[in-house]
């Protein structure tokens, strides 16, 4: 037997907030989850996003702290063409959401952004440019 990926997990300061952030990149949430401790969405493939509470995480490791300093992971969005990045980008920063790095088209042939959702994790939105790389299958 070995262990199947499954699970990307957050912690979140609000989960309304964090619900609202991930809803306008398209993921699905339960109706009224806002007052939820544990909320999931479905992502393609099959896995799932998860988000929990501080005091979810404190229910069951009473040291918990939130980390300090810079963050290690992101996640990723693909947009539908270099355009959308922008749109996304703007929207999100024009909801008051912190942007990271404006859009721009980047070397490796992406037209990329990065906004912070609402505990300071980065989300990059990216889109192949015309005659970037191809998407990987």
């Amino acid at each position: 037997m070995t262990p199947r990926f499954d699970v990307i997990g957050l912690v979140v300061s609000d989960m309304a907030a964090s619900l609202a952030f991930y809803r306008r990149l398209g993921l699905v949430f339960p109706e009224g989850a806002e007052n939820e401790p544990h909320v999931e969405a479905g992502l393609p493939g099959g896995l799932r996003l998860a988000l929990d509470t501080e005091d979810t995480v404190r229910s069951f490791h009473a040291g918990w702290q939130p980390p300090s300093g810079g963050g290690r992971a992101s996640l990723a969005f693909r947009c539908e063409d270099p355009a959308e990045v922008d749109s996304v980008y703007g929207e999100l920063v024009g909801a008051g959401h912190h942007g990271e790095l404006e859009p721009w088209d980047a070397f490796w042939g992406m037209r990329y952004a990065v906004v912070h959702d609402p505990d300071g994790n980065g989300v990059d939105l990216f889109a192949p440019l015309p005659g970037g790389p191809a998407p990987a299958q």
